[in-house]
């Protein structure tokens, strides 16, 4: 398979019979390449999903049915965007439950959240998308600003304790890639996250022990693109770049579930 068959999008957005088929196509093919490390481990018949910030676990809604259909076992978490152990442990709940290997795969903000929970003794692989990935102990403040910062963090308003995505800058710098009717349906059903989740810092570096790939989105204005390569770069991630906006799980769902599919077998 090519680079840009890799990238190619089988998404769901204005499904059509033709158009879930060729997704799952795309998905069979890319399980096809596991190769001589896929053929070395058991493969993983679990995926855990976490959704970042401005959002619930519905994000993952058009990933989801991809994945069902390769035979996976799939668990959105519902991040309580309260504090950074709270969403951890919402995390290592669902985890506790899964029978064998399982892909940890975080949107966003819960790059902290995969790299903190990959630990766990069931998380045979990392999927990060658009996300953040710190190593232990490290301000990711603090580095997020060595990089350019996005355009969406001007747009964040806070009401006291809670913080939220305002709609302009929702529709154009988180979304600005969907529909416009898409984006305000997701805006609808944002969560308002609590200034202490931010302050949060991992004590553990899943991606150091653990395999991990990662999504960058290349038309990305909520965490710089360059950020994204840097953070994949230095985990030694399997890493694809996606022509999206940060939300290519949504916008682009068959270039995600294939990249979760892909570490479901190692490959």
């Amino acid at each position: 398979m090519t680079e840009a068959r890799t990238r190619q999008d089988f998404g769901l957005s204005g499904v059509t019979r033709r158009t879930f088929t060729g997704a799952l196509a795309g998905l069979g093919a890319f399980a096809a390449l596991g190769g001589s490390r896929a053929a070395t481990q058991t493969p993983a018949r679990n995926v855990v999903l976490v959704h970042g910030l401005f959002a619930d676990g519905s994000s993952w809604s058009e990933v989801i049915p991809l994945l069902q259909s390769a035979g996976l076992n799939v668990t959105s978490v519902q991040n309580p965007l309260t504090t950074l152990p709270e969403a951890v442990a919402a995390a290592q709940r669902v985890l506790d439950r899964q029978d064998g290997p399982t892909v940890l795969a975080g949107h966003s903000f819960s790059g902290m959240i995969v790299t903190e929970a990959g630990v766990h003794p069931n998380v045979s692989a990392l999927v990060y998308v658009a996300a953040r990935a710190p190593d232990a102990g490290e301000d990711y403040a603090a580095l997020a600003k060595t990089f350019p910062t996005p355009p969406a963090s001007a747009g964040v308003l806070f009401d006291g304790d809670e913080g939220r995505l305002g709609e302009a800058g929702f529709l154009r710098d988180f979304a600005g890639d969907l529909p416009k009717a898409r984006a305000k349906a997701l805006f609808a059903v944002q969560q308002p996250f609590r200034k202490e989740l931010l302050t949060g810092r991992t004590t553990h570096a899943a991606w150091r022990t653990k395999p991990s790939f990662y999504a960058v989105s290349t038309e990305d204005r909520t965490i710089d693109p360059d950020l994204e390569r840097f953070m994949a770069k230095r985990m030694g991630a399997t890493t694809i770049e996606v022509k999206a906006s940060h939300v290519s799980l949504i916008s682009q769902p068959g270039a995600i579930a294939r990249l979760i599919l892909s570490a479901t077998r190692g490959a």
